[in-house]
C-alpha cells in the first residue's frame, strides 16, 4: 500500500514540474512581413516599378517619412523569456528604393548585425504650474467658493 502512494506521489511530482516547465519555456513568434528569397529574386533594379512590387510583395510595413522613395518590409521572429518580456533572435529589413519615376533602383536586405543601437533621452518636459505640494493640494481650495452666493445649487447638477 505505501509503495503504491510513493508511485503516485512520484507520478505527481513528476507531471507537475513538466507542467511548470512548459509554462516558462520560451516560445517563438514569427511578426511582421517575412520577404522570401525567391520573391526578391523577381526584382529587377531599373525595371519593376511601384506597382509591380505591391503587386509580388504586398503593401510596406512602413514607407519613407519625407517621400515615398523608399519602402522598407520588417519581420521577426521573437521569444518570450522568463517574466513574459519579448527578446528579438532574428529581423530582417527589405528596404527597396525607387527613383523619381517610381522604378526600382535599388534593393537592401538588412539584419540584426546592421542594427544601431539608440539610447532615448530621459528628460521629462515640464508642466508648469503642475508642482504643488501636499499641503497647497490639501489646503488649495479654501476660499475659491462663496457660500451664499450659490446656495441650493449642488456642483456639476446645473440647477
Amino acid at each position: 500500500m505505501t509503495v503504491v502512494r510513493i508511485r503516485h506521489g512520484v507520478a505527481l511530482a513528476a507531471a507537475l514540474t513538466i507542467g511548470a516547465c512548459a509554462m516558462v519555456a520560451p516560445t517563438k513568434e514569427t511578426r511582421g512581413h517575412r520577404v522570401e528569397t525567391y520573391q526578391l529574386e523577381e526584382i529587377v533594379p531599373g525595371v519593376q516599378t511601384r506597382a509591380d512590387v505591391a503587386a509580388l510583395l504586398g503593401s510596406p510595413s512602413i514607407t519613407a517619412p519625407f517621400g515615398d522613395d523608399s519602402w522598407f518590409y520588417v519581420s521577426s521572429v521573437t521569444r518570450t523569456r522568463v517574466g513574459r518580456t519579448q527578446a528579438v533572435d532574428e529581423q530582417t529589413v527589405v528596404a527597396i528604393r525607387f527613383d523619381e519615376r517610381g522604378v526600382v533602383q535599388k534593393v537592401e536586405t538588412l539584419g540584426l548585425d546592421d542594427a544601431t543601437e539608440i539610447t532615448p533621452v530621459a528628460r521629462v518636459t515640464p508642466t508648469p504650474g503642475n508642482d504643488r505640494n501636499f499641503l497647497q493640494m490639501l489646503f488649495g481650495n479654501i476660499g475659491r467658493f462663496t457660500p451664499g452666493r450659490d446656495s441650493g445649487r449642488m456642483p456639476g447638477s446645473g440647477i
